[in-house]
């Protein structure tokens, strides 16, 4: 059986066996950061609904104090949702996260 690439500039290129490996590799990469990707976006929609829910402000207003904590304290966006998740379920927030949400809820409240 053979494998074609088709592509604009060179319509029905024959792959070889190489060829089909490195694609391979190319699409289950991609597909892992994709999923991971999804993954992310699932834990910064949740700490969304969570500083809504703590801070009593809209979800646009959630998604900004989220954002400004991460930018404020030089954190990743995946870890301050996944350390609000944690807060939120009683567990201790690294302080100076803890306090620049503080400071973007009561902006946002303002």
């Amino acid at each position: 059986m053979a494998f074609f690439a088709i592509s604009r500039s060179r319509p029905l290129t024959l792959l070889s066996a190489t060829d089909l490996v490195m694609e391979n590799e190319r699409l289950e990469a991609e597909c892992a950061q994709l999923g991971h990707a999804i993954a992310s976006h699932a834990t910064v929609d949740r700490a969304i609904g969570a500083i809504v829910v703590l801070g009593r402000i809209s979800p646009e207003e959630a998604w900004r104090a989220l954002r400004d904590v991460s930018q404020r304290t030089n954190t990743k966006l995946r870890t301050v949702a996944e350390h609000v998740m944690a807060f939120a379920m009683g567990a201790d927030m690294p302080e100076p996260e803890r306090i620049e949400l503080q400071r973007a809820i009561t902006r946002y409240t303002a």
